[in-house]
């Protein structure tokens, strides 16, 4: 049976060419949102999500962690895909008639460079390949889009300038999200990641002490971002992501003393670290 993964935005995005990559016998399912690709996950519709949730160029992917803790879903995998941006156009246009270009504004703020020395007006839309597929809709010489080779051909536009972006380092992480599952069985000699999100309680150095568990365990915490809850500027909730397995003794005790100085505590996922990392 093909594996069905749903992802946010239309044929040719850079979670559908993630999707080609790892797992290249499954079915795409293209979403309006992220809510809409986690959704069919959790009702049971498609086995997996392809998530992106940041960017070695402009960080963070905005809603994705405010969606995590509450998804009931977990975390499978993580898989770190070089994104290669291109400046689609239609036919017959050219870096001398184009004036701006659409995309996502993940995509533009990885292409700001290059588009201010082209002298072009960035825009933003909804989604990168969605771009693609409004300029091939509109066929302006005026317009060009800019998404992923896969893009350009799926919807029949040609590249004005390749590799546009700023840095050639520029990778996205995506996280694959599927039902939970029981939690993978620690075996020595793997490097594993841990995703959890916590809210510490409200009493003075809650989040030093908690924090301090790592650091006297020796335990390496990657990721530590928060963000507000409910419209308040007091209730903080915390993501992190943390090397180790919780079977491990020196994670388990970290985890043991940040449940201390915390109201809640949510696991996200434990999976191997993609050799990316390593």
């Amino acid at each position: 049976m093909t594996v069905k993964i749903s992802f946010q935005g239309e044929l040719g995005a850079y979670s559908h060419l993630a999707c080609q990559k790892f797992f290249p016998d499954s079915e795409p399912v293209p979403c309006e949102s992220f809510e809409r690709a986690f959704a069919l996950v959790s009702d049971g519709a498609v086995e997996r999500a392809m998530i992106p949730v940041e960017n070695t160029l402009a960080g963070r992917v905005a809603d994705i962690h405010y969606l995590l803790p509450d998804s009931n879903l977990e975390i499978e995998a993580e898989k770190f895909l070089p994104i290669h941006h291109q400046l689609l156009g239609v036919k017959g246009a050219s870096l001398e008639t184009v004036k701006q270009a659409f995309s996502h504004p993940m995509a533009l703020g990885q292409c700001r460079v290059s588009l201010r020395d082209f002298g072009i007006k960035a825009s933003h839309t909804y989604d990168t390949a969605g771009a693609a597929q409004q300029l091939a809709a509109s066929g302006s010489l005026e317009e060009a889009a800019i998404a992923s080779a896969l893009a350009g051909k799926i919807y029949g536009l040609e590249v004005l300038a390749a590799d546009i972006e700023d840095a050639k380092h520029n990778t996205t992480r995506f996280l694959i999200m599927h039902q939970k599952q029981e939690m993978p069985e620690y075996q020595p000699g793997t490097t594993y990641m841990t995703s959890f999100v916590f809210e510490v309680r409200n009493i003075t150095g809650a989040l030093y002490k908690a924090l301090g568990g790592f650091a006297t365990n020796g335990v390496n915490m990657t990721k530590l971002e928060s963000y507000q809850l409910g419209g308040s500027f007091t209730a903080t909730q915390f993501f992190s992501d943390i090397v180790g397995h919780p079977d491990q003794p020196t994670v388990a005790q970290a985890l043991e003393e940040l449940g201390f100085f915390c109201s809640r505590i949510k696991m996200v996922g434990t999976y191997e670290a993609d050799s990316f990392r390593l």
